[in-house]
């Protein structure tokens, strides 16, 4: 069975998503049809989302899932009157906040995601550009600055990981691919050593590292099974001997792996989510 969902904003839309992709996760079992609609800013807007909300619920025989973050309480009612069920965030949650606080909410449109908070902002684009500048090992020198070094294989998600905890968290993350060279004596590289407490490995199961390369450089040694299979096994010995924390990558989201490490080594987010 399937329904739709509209995620409708007034701003970008990511507060209506997140909170609707954690929402619906808890009904694997249906499928759902995804539609967001950013910058429903005026009336005239909001008619054009409730034609097309009545459109997909005739088509769909169902109504729609309509989840919205618009603070307007005159665009929100328009959206009220679509044939869909709404989940609206501000009567759900605003004006309970309200009451309990005694306090009357600003109603500022796209305050979750702007940029007046110059001080959390700017940390989250200095750690972005740390990532950058210390990806794939380019500047072991600058190591002494990193919350976090995250070291593995090639391809079993570092970079990524990085970034995203550089946006998300505000964390200054360098990583660091590990190379066969590094598995002689599977003792950490040189450069690493004296940093080894912010040091935390990722690993990966050998078949899906294969996938992966082989996507970047098909058919090669460095993408075969065999060759996966021997450096992986040889990251994780080494893990093991140097007693560093490691997670395995394989059947988690980026979201879950950061959120791990974060707990793990006891790091404190920089700068509010976007």
């Amino acid at each position: 069975m399937k329904r739709s969902v509209f995620f409708v904003s007034d701003g970008t839309g990511i507060t209506a998503e997140t909170l609707g992709h954690s929402l619906l996760a808890q009904f694997d079992n249906l499928e759902f049809e995804e539609n967001t609609l950013p910058y429903i800013d005026t009336v005239e807007k909001a008619e054009a989302v409730v034609r097309e909300i009545n459109r997909v619920a005739a088509l769909d025989e169902a109504r729609p899932i309509i989840i919205d973050t618009i603070v307007d309480k005159s665009i929100r009612q328009v959206i009220a009157g679509a044939n869909g069920y709404m989940m609206d965030v501000f009567d759900t949650f605003v004006e309970k906040l309200q009451t309990e606080l005694c306090l009357a909410p600003t109603n500022t449109v796209g305050k979750t995601h702007s940029i007046v908070d110059n001080k959390h902002y700017n940390v989250r684009i200095d750690a972005v550009h740390f990532a950058l500048d210390n990806d794939d090992g380019a500047r072991t020198r600058h190591y002494d600055k990193a919350d976090l070094i995250l070291v593995g294989v090639s391809r079993s998600g570092k970079t990524p990981t990085s970034l995203y905890m550089a946006l998300q968290f505000g964390i200054h993350v360098a990583n660091y691919p590990l190379t066969e060279d590094d598995f002689d004596d599977l003792r950490l590289p040189a450069s690493l050593r004296e940093h080894k407490s912010k040091i935390y490995g990722l690993t990966i199961d050998p078949q899906r590292l294969s996938a992966i390369r082989n996507e970047r450089r098909a058919n090669s040694t460095y993408a075969s099974l065999g060759q996966c299979q021997k450096e992986v096994r040889a990251v994780e010995a080494m893990f093991n001997r140097e007693g560093v924390p490691f997670i395995q990558t394989t059947h988690l989201s980026i979201e879950e792996i950061s959120t791990r490490i974060m707990a793990t080594n006891g790091l404190k987010r920089r700068s509010l989510p976007i």
